[in-house]
């Protein structure tokens, strides 16, 4: 059974919970990603999704573009062939290149995101 990490850390995540399950993928939900560090030291997800966030105005500028830089480095280390997915809302698309040329992403999709999308960067 292949597995899925979700990372939820707003409430524009969508749920897909469901489509999960009738793919017979299980999903682990985490709402820390300190936590979701911890679980890549046990267990290597086939995949991983998480939503983009782009750091306006902080520390980002620098080696790290969005929340998701440092559970991706630890994705890296811990499970590197694990596929990552991300979510991104219409506005924050225009940055989504900077993540891109740092970590090799599966599969972009955007927020709203809908069922077939994602159906098909699960079955990709």
């Amino acid at each position: 059974m292949k597995t899925l990490f979700s990372l939820i850390e707003s409430p524009a995540h969508p749920n897909f919970s469901a489509l999960y399950q009738q793919l017979g993928i299980r999903e682990e939900r985490f709402s820390a990603a300190r936590k979701l560090h911890k679980a890549l030291q046990q267990q290597q997800p086939d995949f991983l999704v998480g939503e983009f966030i782009y750091g306006y105005g902080n520390n980002y500028a620098g080696a790290n573009v969005c929340n998701l830089d440092v559970t991706l480095r630890a994705l890296q280390r811990f499970a590197p062939n694990t596929k990552i997915i991300v979510f991104c809302s219409k506005d924050e698309m225009q940055h989504i290149d900077k993540l891109a040329a740092l970590f090799s992403l599966h599969a972009v999709i955007t927020l709203p995101a809908n069922v077939q999308a994602m159906k098909t960067a699960l079955e990709s």
